[in-house]
């Protein structure tokens, strides 16, 4: 995991770009100390903050600012950091930059600051990971999940998990190396037990890293149906505001309209589409052809119909293969249908309710939440993404393996070997195993300066 960049000192501007109040400016590795000095004269003591002159490489005063050390071990990368407050001109921020790289040090990459503290042991991946979605959470739920996970909550559930998977590797190996010492004559029924608790435990961590992963990256849908079906006057609805043109003429919406909104806390990027009809004019197919294509990229599409102009048995219209559905059936306060859901003609769910009166919404909402696998009620959720699910998923699958191996009178080594393999998936998480094309694919994901 190591690379000869690891060992550079680097710089970048910690705060946004554009005029502030403050900028601040993050210097960290083996040179940083003597580069600060040379920019700030003698630097305060560790940890106390303290108003120095930066100079230029002709001893002109760049600005005044505050300087802050943070000697290795006890900085966020655990090597010697330096950070530099001054007023927040984008100009002094450039020619302090420079002047950091003229003495030596190197801009930093995406993230490369935080993935300094995981390589030196001041996080793991799973906290590492939990830094950008905390920067990028989109919610106070979202921002909780992350914090949980930063501070160590998702990271000490999984070695908890990896430990007691370890102590029954442990008992099923002894008896495989010490035959002669009669130490392979386990209790059947107390490991049985162990193999099914562990599962358990894997089980409600998939749970709460469920919520997580869907307060991340949530739901992507698209809205689709005939032209006057009541589309865009969905959107709005689920949005709380006018995000689209409504008429009664229908193709008025002839491109993606696209809006990202909230469901209690939950992301949702919606699109709202053109019409799907034959016999549109250029213009209007182009927004057909791109709105076929939205969907078929998209986690779940809500089909709108009119209710005053469908019956149960109505078809569906052509939508790209693989397509996940929900049928909405709009406009029931014109129908005089109560809301609710029923199964439609093709056997699939439908949703009754009118989206310019809001009757029936809550349901649909409730089902978009169901879709993603997020139960905000739930509590507990932990900031988690794919990849997590799916080593957690191959732990699971790894451990009931190893349970049906015991239960059928197989070897025990074939059992061991599974739990084996467990424990690998789970150390995936934490990074005890994890690959450098991982870390760059990790890592790439971060704002500059983190």
């Amino acid at each position: 995991m190591s690379r000869a960049s690891d060992h550079d000192t680097i710089t970048a501007a910690a705060t946004p770009p554009g005029p502030a109040g403050v900028a601040i400016v993050r210097l960290s590795g083996p040179h940083a100390l003597e580069i600060a000095s040379a920019v700030a004269g003698k630097l305060p003591a560790p940890h106390e903050a303290r108003l120095r002159a930066l100079r230029d490489g002709d001893g002109e005063i760049l600005d005044r600012a505050l300087v802050l050390l943070f000697p290795a071990p006890r900085s966020f990368t655990g090597e010697d950091t330096v950070e530099f407050q001054l007023h927040g001109s984008p100009v002094l921020t450039t020619l302090l930059l420079r002047r950091l790289t003229a003495l030596g040090a190197r801009e930093a990459g995406p993230g490369e600051f935080t993935r300094r503290a995981y390589i030196n042991g001041r996080i793991d991946l799973a906290q590492a990971e939990a830094v950008a979605d905390l920067i990028a959470s989109a919610s106070v739920t979202a921002a909780r999940a992350a914090m949980r996970s930063l501070d160590g909550e998702f990271s000490i559930r999984v070695a908890a998990l990896v430990e007691a998977t370890t102590q029954i590797r442990i008992r099923l190996e002894a008896g495989l190396d010490f035959p002669e010492e009669s130490v392979d004559h386990f209790d059947e029924r107390q490991l049985a037990g162990r193999l099914d608790a562990l599962q358990s435990e894997v089980e409600a961590l998939q749970g709460a890293a469920q919520q997580g992963r869907a307060l991340r990256d949530g739901l992507s849908i698209v809205i689709a149906g005939a032209p006057n079906a009541g589309k865009s006057s969905l959107l709005n609805r689920l949005a709380g505001y006018e995000a689209a043109i409504v008429t009664e003429i229908p193709g008025t919406t002839r491109d993606l309209v696209r809006e990202d909104i909230l469901i209690d806390g939950m992301p949702v990027k919606v699109a709202d589409t053109a019409g799907l009809r034959d016999g549109a004019d250029q213009v209007e197919a182009e927004g057909i052809r791109r709105a076929r294509a939205a969907m078929s990229r998209a986690d779940l599409v809500l089909l709108v119909e009119d209710a005053t102009t469908t019956g149960d048995d109505d078809p569906l219209p052509t939508l790209p293969e693989g397509t996940p559905i929900l049928r909405v059936h709009n406009k029931i306060d014109l129908s005089g249908e109560d809301p609710g859901e029923d199964q439609d003609g093709a056997g699939g769910l439908r949703i009754r309710l009118s989206a310019l009166t809001g009757a029936g919404i809550e349901l649909l909402r409730a089902r978009l939440k169901a879709a993603a696998g997020y139960a905000p009620d739930a509590g507990g959720s932990l900031a988690a993404r794919r990849r997590h699910l799916d080593a957690l998923a191959r732990a699971g699958d790894a451990i009931r393996a190893a349970a049906a191996l015991l239960g059928a009178g197989h070897s025990a080594e074939l059992a061991a070997e599974e739990l084996r393999l467990a424990q690998h998936s789970l150390g995936e998480i934490t990074g005890e195993f994890a690959t450098e094309d991982l870390l760059g694919r990790i890592f790439s994901e971060f704002c500059i300066g983190k």
